[in-house]
């Protein structure tokens, strides 16, 4: 069976493309902006295509009998113009869904985000019943939110579509949270937000390549209809500001102690999200209201459905992921 895997270099896709490889009745295939050599190592054949591009995308469709896509690809942040995260977030996936119907493509993973149900409000130990979000604070949130309904949409007894939801994923070759962490740990500009009691889902990288590996197999044997989302995360919520200290520590950075209200961060977050679109600055603030209360607010789901619907289960608890991250550095 031919798979393809969308961002199959980052830091979740290159996961997933590392479980496949191994079992050797798949045979993959990887899209990316550039091409990553260490894919070519395990097996991954690769096409350098921008998603936006519906012509270069078709022609890997065209070109080879694809049955299933693991669909990663994003582009992921707290700032920047709306249409970047549109066109690539919901109008990317739109095109891999008209491919996937034209091509008879049967089975579609979506790499979702919890961020699509977040508002203002704090969410504690909440189901897939929860709705989405009635506004949005990010681009990347609204747009993930609007490719995820699209995705379910297009599910149908020929096209079976399905959408997992990790939330902070975290591990060695995190290119994002951790090093982001460390340098403003190090610089001084890193301060706990609120009191430091929030609980929250996090997600160790292996389990939530697992997770979608063994949700597209439950397509695949029929056990699956499809047509609907999982949360996933590890084996309990954690106090995110002692995780972050945790997570600080197995790269030798010392902890962090000071901390701001979250009232203040949020009033502050708003300003500046105010100054730099007045101005139309193109760097990120160092504060917005989004990051201010993903930092003080409770957010932490329910993953029952997904240990239900295809046996989802936590494979590398979180001491064990911390030791492996202290390992690497």
């Amino acid at each position: 069976m031919k798979i393809l895997i969308t961002g199959a270099g980052g830091f979740l896709g290159k996961k997933i493309c590392e479980f496949l490889s191994i079992e050797k009745q798949f045979q993959l295939l990887g899209i990316n902006r550039k091409i990553y050599p260490e894919l070519y190592k395990i097996g991954v054949e690769q096409f350098a295509v921008d998603l936006r591009n519906i012509e270069e995308l078709e022609k890997v469709f065209s070109e080879n009998k694809i049955e299933a896509v693991i669909h990663t690809a994003a582009k992921a942040g707290i700032w920047g113009e709306f249409e970047d995260y549109y066109s690539i977030n919901f109008k990317g996936t739109i095109n891999l869904l008209t491919l996937c119907h034209k091509y008879g493509v049967k089975y579609f993973v979506y790499t979702s985000t919890p961020s699509v149900v977040f508002g203002r409000k704090a969410i504690r130990g909440a189901s897939e019943k929860v709705p989405y979000a009635s506004a949005f604070l990010t681009a990347y949130a609204k747009t993930k939110s609007l490719a995820e309904k699209e995705v379910l949409n297009w599910n149908t007894e020929t096209l079976k579509t399905l959408a997992i939801r990790p939330h902070l994923i975290w591990g060695p070759g995190d290119p994002h949270i951790l090093p982001r962490l460390v340098d403003k740990a190090k610089s001084g500009k890193l301060k706990i937000v609120g009191d430091g009691e929030n609980l929250v889902d996090i997600i160790y990288v292996d389990n939530a390549a697992w997770a979608h590996i063994q949700a597209l197999k439950k397509l695949i044997s029929g056990e699956l209809a499809g047509g609907s989302s999982y949360f996933i995360g590890q084996e309990r919520p954690v106090k995110l500001w002692s995780f972050i200290n945790q997570l600080l520590k197995t790269q030798n950075v010392d902890p962090i102690e000071k901390s701001l209200s979250s009232r203040f961060c949020y009033l502050l977050g708003l300003v500046l999200e105010k100054v730099f679109k007045w101005f139309k600055l193109k760097n990120e603030p160092p504060m917005t209201r989004f990051v201010a209360l993903q930092l003080s607010k409770d957010h932490y789901f329910s993953h029952q459905k997904a240990k239900q619907d295809f046996d989802y289960q936590v494979r590398v608890k979180i001491e064990e992921g911390l030791e492996r991250l202290s390992a690497t550095h």
